[in-house]
């Protein structure tokens, strides 16, 4: 525990860049130990959170054409899909953008379309940080909270992240099914 108390930011902030939820909620029971501390740990995960969705932001408006269609279509992004999610980001981008942050089924797809749709940036860190200030907060609250039990967080989070995967799969039909409609 030695090497996590002395160089537990370094440590956390690289994996919470690449998996954010389990970190935080790690990083959370790691503060309830004492290990680490709980506004630092907030912090990190905040920053690392919001670096990670600015990037996937960057891929969306410069990498995004560079790729194949047919690997596009393979993720799922057909030219009507990523055309309809353009035009929905356009329509109401901060909802989306929201909904896209909490439900991380969604949250690649939509951070992406947002950077293909050319939201302007500042709006889009300013929403984006709005939905990962509380997201953090209870998943680091989470694991302070689980104490030595953390490990069912992972049972929990997989549940929350299908719950918001359909709640996703529910308002982005809404939404398609509601710009289709004749003005």
């Amino acid at each position: 525990m030695t090497l996590v108390s002395d160089y537990g930011l370094a440590i956390l902030a690289p994996l919470a860049l690449l998996e954010g939820p389990i970190v935080s909620v790690l990083g959370g029971w790691l503060a309830g130990r004492g290990v680490m501390v709980v506004q630092a740990v907030f912090l990190c995960v905040v920053i690392a959170d919001v670096v990670g969705d600015a990037v996937l932001y960057g891929v969306g408006r410069y990498g995004g054409p560079r790729v194949p269609q047919r690997w596009r279509e393979r993720l799922g992004l057909s030219r009507d899909r990523q055309a309809a999610l353009i035009d929905q980001i356009h329509a109401g981008g901060g909802r989306l953008l929201v909904i896209g942050k909490l439900t991380h089924a969604m949250g690649f797809a939509v951070l992406a379309a947002a950077g293909a749709a050319r939201y302007p940036f500042l709006r889009f860190l300013a929403v984006n940080l709005m939905a990962t200030l509380p997201k953090s907060a209870a998943l680091v609250a989470l694991g302070w909270a689980l104490g030595d039990s953390w490990d069912r967080a992972d049972a929990w989070l997989a549940r929350l992240v299908l719950v918001g995967a359909l709640l996703s799969v529910v308002a982005l039909t809404w939404w398609f099914r509601r710009a289709q409609r004749p003005a």
